[in-house]
């Protein structure tokens, strides 16, 4: 065998001496023999199988004398003091592992680098089929004495071998001098130099780039002075364990990060087990262990919380909730990460986009969308992954698609989405309320300078968002408007109908609705009440114990709407059944008129615009005075229109049209007057 490095030689090194003391037990055991022509003992291992393993020499480094062990560990300190880590004395030092540990351990190791030891270790153990070492031999092998109880407490659960998962005490139920000995596969693969992680944890680990901010220096310096315990509370997800990666890289420690959403609702046993292969991972690294959103492994039970804040490593907890004292008997160091302000959003992506096309702005494509470190390098990446589909650069619709690549998919479960295919020229409608629609969207655009910059906090616990609501009657616009600003942000639309929303039953209707708050706190995107007076309507006096939990449904929403983060967009027909409390905190309230004659002309043109074939009769100036519909009538109308004219073969045209709008009135109730349908009444089937 070849050995490349000092790292590998140091640890072959300490196998050789094992190999050493396992020749002089063999050696002591032929002598001591009482019956060594006993006809069975070849049921063990034979004598000839004994000598030939013994003549066999695997791993070939200093020659067997008197100090050689003084000779292995100058040669180490020769190698770390040139800047060479070894592994196995790292380990020694960040688990805690005394002289007579790193022995114990190396006994347990040697089957797992020479497949010689299987068989000398099931001749010293007496059993052919115990091919491990048993704690009394692991003792033994170490110089260490069977009847000491300092020495037998190095393999218990609570010491730094067993119970930071570097060797497993198997067979529990034997006598302890002959339970078996095991090294997990990952930490003899580790000290050979391999640091995949274990399979258990490689769906869970993220790469989270750090994020330089006051707090991670100044949680740098805690966990230099010995903090092992720290709680970041963020606004945004993924600025928390990226201010955490900081803190450890300030510490001059490394981070193995843990995407707790992927857990998937795992049993509380599991989740324990992976909280301990995620603590060994990191130890074994010599890293410090960030993991979040960290309510979600909460949910799993106390044991896994236990595990991790219990650990004598850096451990930084990273969630969207304050710190909950019965999560664990520890009291971490809590701290919040940063609100990104829009300054810092724009170097975020000025970062990520490098060198991407220079007409590329970030400013107005993705600033203010709330999006934490990893998850602009996330969306860039996807972006270029979009971008070669086409061949070219880099595009904003490309951007957009990253973004919403970054979006959970938890709120598609509550409500419908809606990826927008609209714009500011699609929209037909009075000038007042366009200016007000653009109004909403620059606040939603611009709320980071506004609020983070600029200070222009507005206290009492609010959150940054914008709230807005849309009134008119059906079919004015409003659904329509909330696709327009979604899609002028880079944003998808999510439509919740709080009619589906409201519960019989007390204290479900909030349960609902703070299912839908708390999934879309993690979404870039616009929600859209529809019918919001279902359960925005006015408060009414208390009258029996339905009037006061609808009144408690209110409040309920009134509160939560105040702390949401996003952009969210309430629609009514009937404003005046909004109760005046929901009014006054909304930050617009636009009104939708019926559309004028001029409108309704011009919104005949646009639904009446090509790919559809087109007749030369169509009396837009007819349609538009005779017929007075709001734009939903008129999308409706028209889209009836090209089937009749579709079945008929022929581009569509006047008979179509009328026969369309003769219908649309019958559903809408109204009776059909020939003086509103004039000269084409003879038309109407």
């Amino acid at each position: 065998m070849v050995v490349s490095t000092p790292d590998l030689a140091y640890l072959l090194g300490r196998a050789q001496l094992v190999e050493g003391r396992v020749r002089e037990l063999v050696a002591q055991r032929r002598a001591a023999d009482p019956a060594p022509d006993d006809p069975f003992r070849g049921l063990y291992v034979s004598e000839e199988t004994v000598e030939q393993l013994l003549s066999t020499t695997a791993i070939p480094l200093h020659p067997l004398h008197s100090d050689a062990r003084t000779v292995l560990e100058s040669d180490a300190d020769a190698a770390e003091a040139a800047g060479t880590p070894l592994r196995l004395r790292r380990l020694a030092r960040t688990a805690g592992l005394t002289p007579a540990d790193v022995e114990l351990l190396m006994v347990a190791l040697l089957p797992d680098l020479d497949s010689r030891f299987e068989r000398l270790y099931g001749y010293l153990n007496d059993d052919v089929t115990r091919r491990r070492a048993s704690v009394g031999l692991a003792l033994q092998l170490a110089g260490e004495s069977a009847m000491t109880a300092s020495t037998r407490a190095r393999l218990e659960p609570s010491r730094p071998l067993v119970s930071r998962g570097l060797v497993v005490v198997e067979e529990p139920e034997r006598p302890f001098l002959t339970r078996g000995l095991r090294v997990p596969d990952r930490v003899g693969a580790h000290l050979l130099g391999d640091d995949a992680p274990a399979a258990g944890l490689a769906g869970l680990i993220d790469e989270v780039g750090p994020y330089w901010a006051p707090v991670a220096d100044q949680l740098g310096r805690a966990l230099s002075a010995g903090v092992r315990l720290v709680h970041l509370r963020e606004r945004v997800v993924g600025t928390g364990s990226a201010v955490a990666v900081a803190a450890l890289s300030a510490a001059s420690m490394g981070a193995l990060t843990l995407d707790l959403t992927r857990l998937g609702g795992v049993a509380p046993n599991e989740a324990a087990a992976l909280a301990d292969l995620a603590l060994r991972e990191a130890l074994l690294l010599g890293a410090g262990l960030v993991a979040g959103p960290i309510e979600l492994l909460a949910e799993s039970g106390a044991e896994p919380m236990h595990r991790l804040t219990a650990a004598d490593i850096p451990v930084l907890l990273v969630g969207s909730t304050t710190w909950d004292p019965q999560w664990s008997t520890v009291s971490p160091l809590l701290a919040d990460a940063p609100v990104l302000g829009g300054r810092e959003r724009l170097a975020l992506w000025e970062r990520a986009l490098g060198a991407h096309d220079p007409s590329l702005d970030p400013a107005s494509l993705a600033v203010h969308l709330a999006l934490g470190p990893g998850q602009v390098t996330k969306a860039v990446r996807a972006a270029e992954a979009s971008a070669r589909m086409t061949g070219g650069p880099v595009s904003a619709d490309d951007l957009r698609r990253g973004v919403r690549a970054q979006n959970a998919a938890g709120l598609e479960r509550l409500a419908r989405r809606i990826v927008p295919e609209v714009a500011w020229a699609d929209l037909v409608l009075a000038p007042t309320v366009t200016r007000g629609l653009k109004e909403v969207a620059a606040r939603a655009r611009h709320r980071d300078t506004v609020l983070t910059d600029w200070r222009m906090r507005r206290g009492g616990g609010r959150g940054h968002g914008v709230t807005a609501l849309f009134a008119g009657d059906s079919g004015t616009g409003k659904t329509m408007s909330a696709e327009v600003i979604a899609s002028d942000l880079g944003l998808d639309l999510y439509t919740v109908n709080l009619a589906t929303v409201v519960d019989k039953y007390i204290g479900e209707t909030e349960k609902n609705l703070e299912r839908i708050f708390a999934e879309a706190g993690g979404v870039n995107a616009v929600l859209f009440f529809d019918e919001a007076d279902a359960i925005f309507g006015k408060r009414s006096d208390v009258r029996d114990a339905h009037d006061r939990y609808a009144n408690i449904e209110s409040a309920y929403l009134l509160q939560r709407l105040e702390t949401f983060d996003g952009l969210a967009i309430l629609a009514t027909n009937l404003r005046a059944n909004i109760d005046d409390a929901f009014t006054r905190r909304l930050d617009a309230i636009i009104d939708f008129p019926e559309p004028t004659e001029e409108l309704r002309r011009s919104l005949w043109q646009r639904c009446l615009a090509p790919p559809l074939p087109l007749g030369t009769d169509i009396d837009y100036d007819f349609l538009a005075s005779s017929f007075d519909f709001a734009g939903g009538n008129i999308r409706s109308a028209s889209t009836t229109a090209a089937y009749l004219a579709a079945a008929d073969a022929t581009p569509v045209g006047m008979l179509h049209l009328v026969a369309a709008v003769e219908q649309e009135y019958r559903k809408m109730g109204r009776l059909v007057l020939e003086r509103e349908f004039g000269r084409y009444f003879s038309m109407i089937a």
